[in-house]
């Protein structure tokens, strides 16, 4: 097997500074939003139950916990209730009680809304409340730490580990203090070696090592293909008079184009405070679309910007969304570990909601792997955790969600109708299930068969250009680490995505990281902007030949989302 420059550089330091140190563990949790935390409590609340010592740690590649979380958010109590009964009272940051539904279509200038007796229940938050779901999180690691669990920030996992049967051991986490040569500087800091009996993934969406799982073991053999959108958000605090707390809305239609997957979130937290965000699907066709712009666009509504006299814009984030729903589900386990929250897949698109799926789903392969644990198993499958999700109401209710992405996919007036009929009409159990066809990255076609689109300039106050919002991400990475943002082919982006897709990349990314520059020679470059990159993961995903490999990089670096 031929190793790339990364893998052979890493080997190369290996055999100078090597072995690595190694800790063991019985569960090692790899991400610390709420899956991976939610799966480490119920760990410990489990031993606690039982009296037997059971050693959990958790590693996180932000900086602190929460730092790369970021989310709508309104969100369902249920699952946390059933983690943590008494949550109320131990003062987890659910603030916010969803206080009124609009549900808006919108023309360019004019807004239609739908009347609420109309609305699926997928839409209707009655009981849900609006969050900054970084502040759960950090209060979640706050619980999970009284319990006795290690957590380690600013530690990425980095590279999986194998038994000599193929299962997986463990972890091992980035090195520090790596030259963009590749090469071990003064500051240089051997990573560390995690076993465990069992390991769980909870990387988030489109997991760098969560790709590596199921390519590994063929986790998605009969699955349909994965499809994902890219959310992006900004925290404004606005006028004391126009703040409505509990305010949900949504909104289809413009700007967007009617065979377009997408619409928007605005939600009003507390303190004045309001969550405004775009959701564009990444199985869109016209090279020339630029999510970020799109949303800024958006903005300019009417209907929205009225919202925003007088306002100010806090912070700004992106992340893709795994959004394929129960068809495109891997499967969950293998040898020595398991997927667990987006990093499988478990968001509810219909709901706009996956953090309680998350939770319950790191409490279904908790429960299994306490199980396995307590008959002294190790590095086997745990299946009972499929079987248990498969008897879940999340399964239950995924299952009723089935069709409505797929339905989406097909346009917005004929997706709008169906997911009507589909959700109200056979609420969610019609005898029919649709399917996704096709990757993302196989959806983009040529430049030469759209028009570039004109996106008007920022103003500044209500629209803002991609550097400005990358600013307010606290977006950094350690000076002259190595580009993160690895190229099969350096020759692919100039020779097909530029000369075929009009350079897509420079458009998709939310964060400027990826621009075409001409050398002095008039011969075309794509430049990498690492340091922009706040890990939303969307060049991984829709990059049309597959050339971009998004790695992890040192850890510590990315965005620090205060209250996203």
């Amino acid at each position: 097997m031929t190793l790339s420059a990364p893998e052979s550089q890493q080997q190369s330091i290996l055999e100078q500074y090597g072995p690595r140190e190694a800790m063991e563990y019985d569960v090692v949790v790899v991400g610390g939003g709420p899956a991976g935390l939610s799966a480490a409590i119920r760990l410990k609340q489990l031993a606690a139950e039982q009296g037997r010592e059971t050693s959990v740690c958790v590693l996180e590649k932000g900086s602190e916990l929460g730092a790369h979380i970021l989310s709508g958010a309104v969100m369902d109590p249920q699952a946390l209730t059933e983690l943590i009964p008494n949550w109320k009272e131990l003062g987890a940051p659910l603030n916010t009680p969803v206080t009124e539904d609009r549900f808006l279509f919108l023309s360019e200038k004019k807004a239609y809304k739908t009347p609420n007796w109309l609305l699926p229940a997928c839409f209707q938050n009655h009981g849900n409340y609006v969050i900054s779901l970084a502040n759960v999180v950090r209060w979640l690691g706050q619980q999970a730490e009284a319990l006795g669990v290690d957590i380690f920030p600013g530690f990425p996992a980095a590279e999986i580990l194998y038994n000599d049967d193929g299962s997986v051991k463990g972890v091992a986490t980035g090195n520090m203090g790596v030259g963009r040569d590749g090469k071990p500087t003064e500051a240089f800091q051997l990573g560390m070696e995690l076993h465990a009996k069992y390991t769980m993934f909870a990387e988030g969406a489109r997991g760098s090592l969560g790709k590596q799982l199921i390519a590994k073991y063929d986790l998605n053999q009969g699955k349909d293909p994965q499809t994902y959108a890219i959310g992006i958000k900004e925290l404004w605090e606005i006028d004391p008079k126009l703040h409505q707390p509990g305010l949900v809305i949504h909104t289809a239609g413009w700007p967007l184009d009617t065979k377009t997957y997408g619409g928007s979130f605005f939600y009003h937290l507390e303190n004045n405070q309001v969550v405004i965000g775009y959701v564009v699907g990444l199985a869109y066709e016209n090279p020339y679309l630029s999510p970020y712009e799109e949303f800024q666009r958006y903005k300019t509504h009417p209907e929205i910007s009225k919202f925003f006299v007088g306002a100010k814009r806090i912070s700004y984030g992106a992340r893709a969304i795994t959004a394929g729903g129960l068809q495109s589900l891997p499967k969950l386990t293998f040898n020595g570990g398991a997927l667990i929250g987006c990093e499988a897949g478990f968001l509810n698109a219909s709901r706009i909601k996956g953090s309680h799926a998350a939770i319950k789903s790191g409490m279904l392969a908790a429960n299994a792997a306490f199980e396995a644990l307590s008959q002294d198993r190790q590095h086997d499958e745990l299946s009972a955790y499929s079987t248990a999700f498969e008897q879940s109401w999340l399964h239950e209710e995924l299952h009723k969600a089935r069709n409505f992405k797929p339905w989406m996919s097909k346009g917005l007036y004929l997706g709008t109708l169906m997911v009507g009929v589909d959700q109200v009409v056979f609420g969610g159990k019609a005898p029919w299930t649709l399917h996704h066809s096709h990757a993302d990255h196989e959806c983009l076609k040529p430049a030469a068969n759209f028009a570039p689109i004109n996106y008007p300039r920022p103003d500044g106050k209500l629209t803002f250009d991609r550097l400005s919002s990358v600013f307010i991400s606290n977006t950094n990475h350690a000076e002259e680490q190595p580009i993160h943002l690895t190229l099969k082919d350096p020759n692919v982006p100039v020779n097909i995505n530029l000369a075929r897709y009009a350079g897509p990349e420079a458009r998709y990314c939310p964060a400027g990281v990826y621009e075409f520059v001409t050398n002095p020679d008039n011969t075309e470059r794509l430049q990498i902007n690492s340091q922009n990159c706040v890990h939303c993961k969307t060049c991984d995903i829709k990059d049309p030949t597959q050339n971009i490999v998004w790695v992890t990089p040192e850890g510590g670096g990315g965005p620090n989302y205060a209250n996203m």
